[in-house]
C-alpha cells in the first residue's frame, strides 16, 4: 500500500510539474485595468495553445477576473491544441469562404485561421481536421489594458487584413473587430461568438439565469428538464451533470436590429454576472450548455465587398449582485 501511495504521489508530481511547465511554455500575456485581470492566449502556429481549425486564433482567454470572480475556464476534458473545440474565453468562429466551389484538394478559407484544404468531397464540417496550407501572417500589439491582433492573408481567393482588439474600460471588456477584403471576390460570411462561459468554476444548475432583450419563441425542448423558459428569461431548475447536455440549434424571437444583441447571464449562487452586447442584429442565436459552461452563441452576417471594410464591436460588462 505504502508503495501505491508513493506511486501515486509521483505520479501527481509528474503532472503538475507538466502542467506548469506546459502554462509556461505557451505564448501568452497578461492586461489589467485595475478592475479587471485577464490571461490571453496568443496565436502562434507552433506553441500556441490553440492550433485547430475551427476557431479565429485571436482572442483565447483561459481566465478573466473581476472583483474576485472568475468568468471564463477551462471546460472540457481532453486537450490536444488541434482539438476543434479545445479553447476557452469568449472566441469567435467564421463561416468557411470558398469550400463548396473547391474540388477536392483545393482550398477553401476561414478568417482567423487562413486558407485551408480541402480533403473530401462531403460538406464542411467544423470537427473535420482540415490541413492549414497557409496560415497568414499575425501582429500583436500590447499595452498594459489591451491586445491588437492582425492577421494578414495574401493567398487563397479570399485575401484579407483582419484586426481584433481587446482593451479593458472600467468593468467592461470591448472587443473591437475590422475585416478588410483585399482580394477581388465578395466576402460573404457569417461569424459567431460561442461565449463559453464559466463562472466561478460554479456547475450549471440552479441559480443560473439568462434573460434576453426580446422573448423566446420556437422550439426550446433542447434545454430538456434543466431549465424553463419565462418570456425572455431561461431560468435553470435542476443541475446538469457531467454526461448531460442542453442543445437549441435555432432559438428565434429576435427582430432585425441591433437592440436584440443584448444577453444578462447571472449566477446567483456566487454572486457574479455579466452583459454583453454587439451593434450589428443577430441573423441567428443557437444555446448550448453543459456541466461546467453555458453559451449563447449570437451570430452576425458579414459581407463586404472588394477594397471595403466591416467592422463590428462585442461589449462585456461585469458586475456583482
Amino acid at each position: 500500500m505504502a508503495i501505491q501511495k508513493k506511486s501515486l504521489s509521483l505520479l501527481l508530481c509528474v503532472i503538475f510539474t507538466y502542467t506548469a511547465l506546459f502554462a509556461q511554455d505557451v505564448p501568452q500575456t497578461e492586461i489589467s485595468n485595475g478592475e479587471i485581470d485577464a490571461t490571453l492566449y496568443l496565436p502562434d502556429s507552433n506553441t500556441g495553445y490553440y492550433r485547430g481549425v475551427r476557431f479565429d486564433w485571436s482572442g483565447v482567454i483561459p481566465r478573466l477576473r473581476f472583483k474576485g470572480h472568475d468568468y471564463f475556464g477551462k471546460w472540457f476534458k481532453n486537450y490536444d491544441p488541434k482539438l476543434h473545440d479545445a479553447i476557452m474565453g469568449p472566441v469567435e468562429a467564421f463561416d468557411p469562404l470558398g469550400y463548396e466551389n473547391a474540388e477536392v484538394l483545393g482550398s477553401f478559407t476561414k478568417v482567423g485561421v487562413g486558407v485551408l484544404e480541402k480533403y473530401e468531397a462531403k460538406d464542411y464540417h467544423f470537427t473535420k481536421p482540415y490541413k492549414i496550407r497557409d496560415g497568414g501572417e499575425w501582429e500583436i500589439t500590447k499595452d498594459q489594458d489591451k491586445v491588437s491582433f492582425t492577421h494578414t492573408l495574401n493567398t487563397g481567393d479570399y485575401p484579407y487584413i483582419y484586426l481584433k482588439t481587446i482593451r479593458l474600460e472600467n468593468n467592461k471588456m470591448i472587443i473591437e473587430h475590422k475585416l478588410t477584403n483585399n482580394g477581388e471576390n465578395n466576402i460573404d460570411t457569417k461569424v459567431y461568438d460561442h461565449n463559453f462561459f464559466v463562472i466561478d468554476n460554479n456547475p450549471i444548475g440552479p441559480g443560473y439565469s439568462i434573460e434576453l432583450a426580446f422573448d423566446i419563441t420556437g422550439d426550446t425542448s433542447g434545454l430538456r428538464q434543466f431549465a424553463e423558459v419565462d418570456g425572455n428569461k431561461i431560468q435553470y431548475v435542476k443541475p446538469l451533470g457531467e454526461k448531460d447536455f442542453q442543445y437549441v440549434g435555432d432559438m428565434v424571437g429576435f427582430g432585425s436590429t441591433f437592440d436584440d444583441y443584448l444577453f444578462r447571464i447571472e449566477n446567483r449562487n456566487t454572486g457574479a454576472g455579466v452583459k454583453f452586447s454587439c451593434d450589428r442584429p443577430i441573423s441567428k442565436l443557437v444555446f448550448w450548455s453543459m456541466n461546467k459552461t453555458l453559451c449563447p452563441e449570437p451570430y452576425i452576417d458579414i459581407k463586404v465587398e472588394p477594397e471595403k471594410s466591416f467592422s463590428w464591436t462585442i461589449v462585456y460588462e461585469f458586475y456583482t449582485l
